[in-house]
């Protein structure tokens, strides 16, 4: 039981990472175009991560906690190895300033530690498939959706004079701020969620898999606390170093983030808020110009998507190699 409360904890320091690490993506646009103060910003986001629980369901929780992987053959040390793993990862790309997925470093944290323990079998291939065909999806449609909002609203106000435009765009990015960090919370504190609800039901705390509320509401406070904490290293990258951004860049794309993210949330499908914030910005400056877009900074970033899964799982796979090693795991 000891060990089953530790890894609960170990879940939601997972989940403050997630909100440490991503709270760039919630942040970064507002703060370069200084609508509002970093403070501030992740104030304001932290807020709506936490809110995020009264509107959204448990979709995505569901997805991760029964639809990757056989929960039958999951274990309380495969959660324990795989979380490692992913906070690891986490870590590490948090300190090279690449805004890698966090749920992308929970998921492969999760499947390298079930691998580890029973092969490949595991493998729910549905819902891999899934997750695959949305690695490609969600930045590209975050890049279309902040590409046409942007060309829509140059046209719809190209008379307007651009003092006028950025002083109601800065006030209406408040808004758009707002709905990404609810897309935010909504969509990456399900993933805590679902891993912590597999882990009663490893550890025969539950009969049957569901959400408990007390997961609910501890996953939402563990993100929020976690963007209350900063993330200024990737900050710099995703406000600065794709392309410069002006306040109706920002009010495009968190909002074209955000309808992609409530669009994936409610299929229940966890997507990287990452993925949908970067592709939305590269969008907004392409529609501007080409070469608004610094595509080298960005192609990094698609790299550190790529290895995001399989890296994290190969650091799990050795940490349940590790623990079993020590007689830690079974």
């Amino acid at each position: 039981m000891l060990f089953i409360v530790l890894i609960v904890f170990i879940a939601l320091a997972f989940d403050f990472t997630n909100g440490m690490h991503d709270a760039a993506n919630s942040i970064a646009t507002v703060v370069s175009t200084k609508v509002l103060s970093p403070r501030q910003a992740v104030i304001w986001a932290a807020f709506f991560n936490f809110v995020a629980f009264l509107i959204f369901g448990t979709g995505v929780a569901e997805t991760i906690g029964k639809g990757l992987i056989d929960i039958t053959v999951v274990t309380p040390k495969v959660i324990f190895a795989g979380l490692l793993g992913a906070i690891a990862w986490n870590l590490l790309t948090w300190y090279l300033g690449l805004p890698s997925s966090s749920s992308h470093a929970l998921m492969g944290g999760y499947l390298g530690a079930a691998v580890a323990k029973a092969g490949f079998g595991v493998m729910i291939l549905s819902g891999w498939a899934r997750i695959a065909v949305f690695i490609v999806l969600a930045p590209l449609l975050g890049m279309v959706l902040g590409q046409a909002l942007m060309v829509a609203v140059m046209w719809i106000f190209r008379k307007e004079p651009l003092p006028r435009i950025s002083n109601w765009s800065r006030k209406l990015q408040l808004l758009s701020a707002a709905l990404y960090s609810l897309g935010h919370g909504g969509n990456d504190a399900q993933k805590t969620m679902g891993i912590i609800s597999s882990l009663l039901f490893a550890g025969g705390l539950m009969k049957s898999f569901h959400i408990p509320l007390w997961v609910v509401l501890s996953a939402h406070t563990a993100i929020a606390l976690g963007t209350l904490s900063g993330g200024w290293r990737i900050v710099k990258t995703m406000g600065q170093k794709i392309c410069k951004l002006r306040p109706i860049d920002g009010f495009c794309a968190e909002t074209a983030s955000a309808v992609s993210i409530f669009f994936s949330t409610h299929l229940g499908v966890p997507v990287s808020t990452t993925h949908v914030i970067t592709g939305a910005i590269a969008g907004v400056g392409s529609a501007r110009s080409i070469s608004a877009v610094k595509w080298q900074v960005t192609l990094s970033i698609v790299w550190a998507w790529v290895l995001t899964i399989p890296g994290a799982a190969l650091v799990a796979a050795g940490l349940w190699y590790i623990v079993s090693f020590l007689g830690l795991a079974g």
